[in-house]
């Protein structure tokens, strides 16, 4: 189970770190990743580290501003947000899966077998 947390109401141009905590002694084994969802929009890949957290992954748009990262020992995933502008506004998903863990299929929502329940995300202008 995920359990996502930290979202926020901030101005543009402020931070925020999101927190997924996973329940279970094998997270290590699982990629994770962070997708979202903005209002009117279908839900969107954001961003995803391997099981070892040697390796990560951006879609362009939040590339340079995003930063994904892991601490296996306290089963978590977080995402730092910097800079954050109003079109990152939306309801941020934390997902896992252990059947894949390369860039292409991680991209696509059918790749993940757990998914957290959200956290809002509302960033003004």
């Amino acid at each position: 189970q995920l359990q996502a947390s930290g979202g926020g109401l901030v101005q543009a141009g402020g931070s925020l770190r999101l927190s997924c905590a996973a329940s279970g002694r094998t997270f290590s084994i699982y990629t994770a990743s962070w997708f979202r969802r903005a209002p009117g929009k279908e839900r969107e890949f954001v961003a995803a580290i391997s099981g070892s957290g040697s390796r990560v992954y951006y879609v362009d748009s939040v590339k340079g501003r995003f930063t994904i990262s892991r601490d296996n020992a306290k089963n978590t995933v977080d995402l730092q947000i910097n800079n954050l502008k109003p079109e990152d506004t939306a309801v941020y998903f934390c997902a896992a899966t252990w059947r894949y863990s390369s860039f292409n299929p991680l991209q696509g929502e059918g790749a993940y077998d757990y998914w957290g329940q959200g956290t809002q995300v509302t960033v003004s202008s």
